[in-house]
């Protein structure tokens, strides 16, 4: 079991998994709803890396780039790199990245914005929140962002193959 030290860390943790979950929940929506024209491209993407990090690494290649994880595992790690910014990597049976997710407070030093991330800024909603996810089937994975509302908006930047 883990434990960690430092209660921030802990919420820290607590809120990127909450936020991975309603990515990938509103990604299992959208992926059920027809897609608009936004939503997928045959383009190159604008970023194929975040942090080092890429579709298809090994797990010893990602703890060479991240350092050790705060929890360690066959499935998947969970990074804390400060108390604004965690990272949780998935891992198929192979051990090979299929997925991974950058989670950021506002108080992070320079959060990523949906153009650094697409080369395109997103439409944010009345409330402040923003959701953009492009799929690259080139590539193989879909990218998206995502700001939650209000004065202290949590930063999802997440990558996820594309099951063929």
């Amino acid at each position: 079991m883990l434990h960690f030290s430092n209660k921030a860390n802990f919420n820290l943790k607590t809120l990127s998994s909450l936020m991975f979950v309603l990515v990938l929940s509103a990604v299992c929506a959208s992926a059920q709803a027809p897609k608009s024209k936004d939503t997928s491209s045959g383009d190159e993407p604008a970023m194929q890396a975040f942090r080092g990090l890429s579709i298809g690494m090994t797990a010893d290649e990602v703890r060479k780039k991240l350092g050790n994880p705060a929890d360690k595992g066959d499935e998947q790690d969970f990074f804390v790199f400060n108390d604004n910014e965690t990272a949780q990597v998935i891992y198929d049976k192979a051990h090979k990245v299929t997925a991974f997710s950058f989670d950021f407070t506002s108080k992070a030093a320079e959060p990523p914005t949906a153009k650094t991330i697409f080369g395109s800024d997103a439409e944010a909603k009345a409330d402040g929140s923003m959701h953009k996810l492009v799929r690259y089937p080139k590539a193989g994975y879909w990218l998206s962002y995502s700001r939650t509302a209000g004065e202290s908006p949590l930063i999802s930047v997440t990558f996820q193959k594309i099951d063929r």
